[in-house]
């Protein structure tokens, strides 16, 4: 009865925490970008949105994906990003938040083109 018990546990467990076939095949991941000098959380979903995007969303190379506006704060609408992608001029350096990257550009150390093409829609978790 014990032994019966024991591996009855052992297969509830080992049931628990194998991942499904749903979840394997999910296309949804998990990433962060950066808000305001911080880095959040996404879902990145598989969700193209060309010309569509609403939410300024740079692609800073050397930093990663930065975002003009997030869950309270501005005009966000749940990640309906428009993309900008930005050339350097000079050595890389982070840019962690959208100030800090249209302050870069006054400088000329950034070229920022808009890439509707690439618009995309990815939420920010809280």
């Amino acid at each position: 009865m014990r032994r019966s018990m024991v591996s009855a546990l052992l297969v509830a467990f080992m049931l628990a925490v194998a991942p499904s076939p749903a979840a394997a095949a999910s296309p949804v991941g998990r990433g962060t970008i950066w808000l305001d000098g911080a880095q959040v959380r996404t879902l990145l979903v598989p969700a193209a949105l060309p010309g569509g995007g609403v939410d300024d969303f740079y692609r800073v190379p050397g930093t990663g994906g930065v975002a003009a506006v997030g869950p309270g704060t501005g005009d966000y609408h749940g990640g309906a990003w428009k993309v900008f992608d930005v050339t350097w001029h000079v050595p890389s350096y982070p840019l962690t938040s959208a100030g800090a990257v249209l302050a870069a550009a006054a400088t000329l150390d950034i070229t920022i083109t808009r890439n509707a093409g690439a618009d995309f829609r990815c939420p920010i978790q809280p």
